[in-house]
């Protein structure tokens, strides 16, 4: 099934989930491009789900909801116009049937839904990154990050933002031997040069060259000790001294 990207703000995707029997917007920052993507391609939306509460990911909800009489699924209601709260397990929504994972790192209830081979983790997985800890712990994120770890190398990751690009610098940065990091380097900068996103990646990509899921590899713990030598090798503190160096990386 299609999945539709639709660009918001300066660097959010809002993505655009067509089933067999509806179609799904999922963390509508704005309503404006929204609406001129569905008149365009006369689609008519059947549910929004969110990820988390933050602005730029809800911002478009009252709108849509209102104007096409939207449910509104998300994990309470910091949500607005949220009509189903839902929490981890299986979620039927039109025909289909998605996976809700609770995700907590980024916010305190921040969710993820695995649809067929399509992960939407909002703001906890990026693009060889991840989210900033804004209410969780780096513990929470970790082992968040550990639930998408699992999921199958085919999986198609679509996060919320276009970081590619700033997060394979850092990942360079901290495990500068890795080829596929290089490489990957090379096909963002050339994919950002034609003005198209970086995304989906894949788990398997992701296992490859994001340091954020690699924790527990010599090349990461090294260079967390290198930048601070009371790390030790636990891969909770490795992938938290990795985050605060990354918070003022530029």
């Amino acid at each position: 099934m299609p999945i539709h990207f639709i660009s918001a703000f300066t660097d959010n995707y809002i993505y655009v989930a067509e089933t067999p029997a509806g179609a799904w917007i999922i963390d509508p920052g704005c309503a404006e491009p929204v609406f001129t993507w569905c008149a365009e391609h006369h689609i008519r939306p059947s549910a929004i789900l969110c990820t988390h509460h933050h602005a730029d990911h809800t911002g478009g909800v009252a709108a849509l909801a209102q104007h096409f009489r939207l449910p509104v699924y998300g994990a309470n209601q910091r949500i607005p116009q949220l009509t189903h709260a839902v929490s981890a397990g299986h979620l039927p929504l039109d025909t289909e049937s998605l996976a809700v994972l609770e995700v907590p790192g980024h916010t305190r209830d921040h969710l993820a839904y695995v649809w067929r081979d399509a992960l939407f983790c909002g703001d906890t997985l990026f693009a060889a990154g991840c989210g900033r800890l804004f209410e969780g712990t780096a513990a929470q994120m970790f082992r968040s990050l550990q639930q998408f770890a699992a999921l199958p190398e085919d999986t198609l990751v679509y996060c919320a933002h276009e970081y590619t690009l700033s997060n394979l610098r850092f990942a360079a940065q901290v495990d500068p031997e890795n080829p596929v990091i290089a490489q990957r380097q090379k096909e963002a900068i050339e994919q950002r040069a034609r003005n198209t996103p970086t995304l989906p990646s894949t788990m398997a990509l992701e296992r490859a060259s994001n340091p954020f899921l690699r924790c527990h590899e010599p090349a990461l713990i090294h260079s967390a000790n290198a930048f601070d030598p009371n790390t030790g090798g636990d891969p909770v503190r490795v992938f938290s001294t990795l985050r605060r160096w990354k918070d003022h990386f530029s």
